[in-house]
């Protein structure tokens, strides 16, 4: 197995310890996205894509988040205690999506994302990553598939238009207000 792209997406606030989401294609034919790069104590480090547990309530069954204290569809009190534990006995509240099942694959990734997640913080530097993300926003606003000159109306045309055409004495709206 080969990680065949990462695409990374920085954080506009650099202050929080979530620094990017990030997405892999694996062998050009499967993709991982969500997944975060976050600043740990002892550099960034990638966390898994996962979602928030749920329980169900004893009432009416419909899922509620795992410390809910009441049933957002009925009002019903949750107890708590039907909530899966971690072996630390903590309240487990997410649950990864897709995760590496040993550690040689979880290096690799980690790796190979953080390689990525560097590359991109000095590509753009870090005082402005939201300046590049506006830079790549103009340009798309100046070129691509949705961008097309608009087209001239002629005044005096001697086949009839199809199209809308309005002239600059009333315009759309004029005369509403």
């Amino acid at each position: 197995m080969e990680i065949t792209e990462v695409r990374v997406k920085l954080m506009d606030d650099s202050d929080d310890r979530l620094q990017a989401f990030c997405s892999i294609t694996l062998d050009d034919c499967f993709v991982v996205r969500d997944l975060k790069i976050i600043e740990g104590s002892s550099g960034p480090f990638v966390a898994m894509p996962s979602r928030k547990m749920t329980a169900h309530c004893s009432r009416c069954h419909s899922k509620n988040h795992a410390r809910a204290a009441y049933c957002n569809q009925c009002g019903q009190k949750q107890k708590l205690s039907e909530i899966p534990a971690e072996q630390d006995g903590r309240t487990k509240l997410y649950a990864d999506i897709a995760h590496p099942i040993n550690t040689e694959c979880r290096e690799m990734i980690q790796d190979r994302v953080i390689q990525e997640y560097l590359a991109e913080l000095e590509k753009c530097g870090r005082d402005s990553p939201i300046e590049r993300f506006d830079e790549a926003n103009e340009r798309s606003q100046t070129s691509g598939p949705h961008h097309q000159d608009q087209p001239q109306i002629e005044e005096e045309s001697s086949q009839p238009s199809t199209a809308y055409q309005t002239d600059d004495t009333t315009g759309f709206g004029k005369g509403i207000f």
